[in-house]
């Protein structure tokens, strides 16, 4: 057996998962085990990853023929077809004109591509002025500097300088008479004025996007108020601002359709994906682009001039573009976002019927998406950590941020998957 000395853990107590690790050997279908040859149920999809499940043999047999055929290629002045490939089938699954796609590693790189495309584009425009961004409180973003500027979660960014100069924090969707809502809230929705606020206090010719997360996930599923979002591009269209959507957990099918831009009806300018986009069976993400966005900052650029100077080792890796489509040919034929559309009243169904466990002080849920808030203790997070480690001993795998407990089951799974979390979590959370 290796040494467990070496490895550093991400966003783990690293002295404490020493003392009592929890250790996932294998996955298949919608359960993991444990070392100790124990099944556990994946309450999230991994981590928003696992869509399909785990192990698909159409994604892994994928990948293996690519690996035999083109391991590897240098992004840079080269491409290979299945990158083309796959920018087609995500252009026809990805809402309106968003059609232009840069392929990224992870989430992470795929928001600080997006805001240097945005900054890209303003300057194309000869509006190299606009160089703020406009995010939220408890805003997730991933780790990079551009993502920890934007993020509103405190412990992500008190090490870390100063980040971005000029990222404004609107309020977040968190609303008291919210509380224990399934769906969009009916209160809540001028906080999107939030942003209109900062175009008068600092001028719309300042500012370059607006970037939120659909529902802020990671923070504990903050589902936005009815007419929020559509609030939001109103005033960025107003005052020239991009709107981009955070789709790296919201998107492929978690709110019951394609993209969370669908599903609310609202076109962003730019949208980012990873997670689901291999089924988590390798790192890949995206950006995605509105084409007049594409063809402005094209037009800018001298002939035979590089339009964008950005990009990385592992853009559209041949292996990583390969498990995209299989992933992609998955949904489409298993219609699994339809599928997920019909398990999701279900789901929030049984997760709401927890809301008499008096620990439990609120529930927010949309699509295959829920979020759990536990009442604190003196310290905070002590009770989520509580809860994550007695119910691997129960038999479930779920993901915790501080004392929110977050749900989000595979798109295939099915009502006795669902009954198997909610009754874990029935028989664990009154001990905490």
């Amino acid at each position: 057996m290796p040494s467990r000395d070496h490895y550093w853990l991400p966003f783990t107590p690293n002295r404490s998962f020493a003392k009592q690790p929890q250790i996932l050997v294998r996955a298949e279908g919608l359960r993991y085990w444990n070392e100790q040859g124990d099944e556990l149920l994946d309450g999230c999809s991994g981590l928003f990853c696992s869509a399909l499940g785990h192990a698909r043999p159409e994604i892994g047999e994928a990948m293996a023929a690519q690996y035999r055929q083109l391991d590897f290629s240098p992004p840079f002045r080269f491409a290979q077809p299945a990158a083309f490939e796959l920018a087609d089938d995500l252009a026809q699954a990805l809402p309106g004109d968003l059609d232009r796609i840069f392929f990224v590693n992870s989430g992470s790189e795929a928001v600080d591509t997006a805001l240097k495309i945005a900054l890209r584009y303003h300057h194309a425009r000869g509006d190299g002025e606009r160089q703020r961004f406009v995010t939220r409180d408890r805003g997730y973003h991933g780790v990079n500097f551009g993502g920890v500027s934007l993020s509103g979660m405190g412990n992500n960014r008190e090490f870390f300088g100063p980040g971005l100069p000029g990222v404004l924090h609107k309020r977040n969707t968190l609303v008291e008479a919210n509380r224990f809502t399934a769906g969009e809230g009916e209160h809540g929705v001028e906080l999107a004025d939030d942003l209109l606020g900062f175009v008068e206090a600092h001028g719309a010719e300042s500012i370059a996007a607006c970037v939120v997360e659909p529902i802020a996930g990671s923070t504990g599923i903050l589902v936005p108020p009815r007419g929020y979002l559509s609030r939001l591009r109103e005033i960025c269209d107003e005052h020239g601002i991009l709107l981009i959507f955070d789709e790296v957990i919201t998107g492929f099918g978690r709110t019951g359709k394609a993209f969370a831009a669908d599903t609310f009806g609202v076109l962003p300018d730019i949208i980012t994906v990873a997670k689901a986009l291999t089924n988590g069976a390798i790192p890949m993400g995206a950006v995605a682009v509105r084409r007049g966005i594409y063809e402005t900052i094209a037009k800018s650029t001298p002939e035979g001039g590089i339009e964008f100077f950005h990009g990385y080792t592992y853009s559209a890796h041949p292996v990583a573009c390969a498990a995209g489509l299989a992933t992609l040919k998955i949904f489409r034929e298993e219609s699994t976002f339809e599928r997920a559309a019909e398990l999701a009243p279900y789901f929030l169904e049984r997760v709401f019927e927890l809301e008499d466990i008096p620990q439990v002080v609120d529930i927010r849920g949309f699509g295959l998406l829920a979020g759990i808030d536990l009442d604190p203790t003196e310290v905070m997070g002590e009770r989520g950590s509580k809860a994550l480690e007695r119910l691997f001993a129960s038999g479930l795998v779920i993901r915790v941020t501080n004392d929110t407990l977050i749900l989000a089951p595979a798109l295939v799974s099915d009502r006795e998957h669902i009954d198997g979390i909610v009754d874990r979590l029935r028989a664990t959370l009154p001990t905490l």
